[in-house]
């Protein structure tokens, strides 16, 4: 289980007047780019904490254990804190999907102004050299202290059992590629089809002029996809080929928000749902908090009940499928609306989050789990424990990637 936010297509520089501005044009967009910088900090904090969670299975024995649940939880503490469940919960039900939608917003417009070609080469540099590091270098760092916990020790002993998974776990990584394929597809939508963004926009404008008709039809037609991929695979299937990983049953739901953020920027970043004084920034905190936190509730309920029940009737996992889809939409239109309402002026930190965000990404999973390995045999509540697996994961991997940005080769990838 992991993330991005690392969004590649997101800028964060300062807004741009709408007026006589096309698709083609490059639109930046303060909001946006905080957002991004904001769910990175919440991928972080997800990492950090989930070896603290109560539902964290024992230990592994070995690597080689059937099923792999180190590859989701690295390090199982035996201090828990049930509220990181809950921390855990709700970002597993919306922040890939909005990360997804937020690196689609650029998608068109890149690839009006650049061409197929280019924009494909700049993807592979951006995307492609990334995750291959990551999953080559940073993964296995990453999971070494989840050997060093089955009481193992030694490299060649690492090794030996990492080559005989028939898998390689790339960790948070899994996002990055899928990203980079989603690009693909969608490049192969505009040879086909040249104005599909434009014609997308125009539809999804027409639909966000009532923010609650837009939620209601994103949900529907997310669960349309999801629940029969969620019926078929469930939620705990991924999909590997080499370091190739994904959770089946959300990828079609996830290619959903990819394709909502196209039709959004294709539209205008700045218009239509996103506008700053839109119906949708209007009430964030009176409209779509409670929606937000009712569909949350609805579909925690639902979902413990289906695991109760697993095995005696598909009705309550249907349901628990269902009522996700609808908690995501509205927790994604929950962040939209209030970082279009209120994160439109420029903040130095913030500046500095949003072009790091990407980098930290990157290479935060090795210091979430190194810190909460070296945190095993401290005597703290595991409320303390995420606190400081979480405070030191976001500064040394804030400080390393800003480190490493002075280098203009990782400069320009970075």
């Amino acid at each position: 289980m992991s993330t991005a936010s690392a969004l590649p297509h997101v800028s964060s520089l300062q807004p741009v007047p709408v007026k006589n501005m096309s698709a083609t044009t490059p639109q930046r967009n303060v909001a946006i780019g905080y957002l991004r910088a904001f769910i990175t900090l919440l991928v972080l904090a997800h990492h950090a904490v989930l070896a603290y969670c109560t539902f964290v299975p024992a230990p592994a024995a070995s690597l080689n254990t059937v099923p792999p649940l180190w590859t989701a939880f690295p390090i199982a503490d035996s201090a828990r804190f049930p509220l990181f469940d809950l921390l855990v919960g709700f970002n597993d039900a919306f922040f890939m999907a909005l990360m997804f939608l937020l690196s689609g917003l650029f998608v068109w417009s890149s690839l009006t102004r650049k061409g197929t070609a280019t924009f494909l080469k700049d993807r592979a540099f951006r995307l492609g050299v990334p995750f291959v590091i990551a999953a080559a270098l940073l993964a296995p760092l990453a999971y070494y202290p989840s050997y060093l916990q089955t009481g193992a020790s030694g490299l060649s002993g690492f090794w030996q059992q990492w080559r005989s998974l028939g898998n390689w776990p790339a960790g948070p990584a899994w996002f990055v590629w899928v990203l980079l394929a989603f690009d693909c597809v969608a490049t192969g939508i505009f040879v086909l089809a040249p104005k599909f963004g434009e014609k997308l926009g125009e539809q999804l404008s027409g639909i966000s002029r009532k923010p609650f008709v837009f939620f209601m039809a994103l949900a529907a037609i997310s669960a349309l996809v999801y629940l029969p991929m969620e019926l078929k695979f469930n939620a705990f299937y991924w999909a590997a080929f080499g370091p190739l990983f994904v959770q089946t049953s959300r990828v079609l739901h996830y290619f959903v928000y990819f394709l909502v953020g196209i039709g959004l920027g294709a539209y205008g970043i700045n218009r239509g749902l996103l506008a700053p004084d839109g119906k949708l920034a209007r009430r964030p905190w009176l409209v779509w908090s409670n929606v937000a936190a009712l569909a949350f509730i609805v579909n925690i309920v639902i979902g413990v009940t289906a695991m109760r029940l697993a095995g005696s009737s598909r009705i309550w996992e249907a349901a628990a499928a269902i009522t996700f889809t609808f908690s995501c939409a509205a927790s994604s239109l929950f962040f939209l609306s209030v970082f279009t309402k209120y994160m439109q002026r420029r903040r130095a930190i913030c500046d500095s989050l949003s072009a790091n965000a990407y980098g930290m990404y990157l290479i935060h999973y090795p210091f979430a789990s190194w810190l909460q390995y070296a945190l095993l045999k401290a005597h703290l509540p595991a409320i303390a424990k995420g606190s400081l697996a979480f405070l030191g994961t976001l500064a040394l991997s804030w400080a390393v990637t800003a480190a490493l940005r002075q280098i203009p080769a990782i400069r320009k990838v970075v």
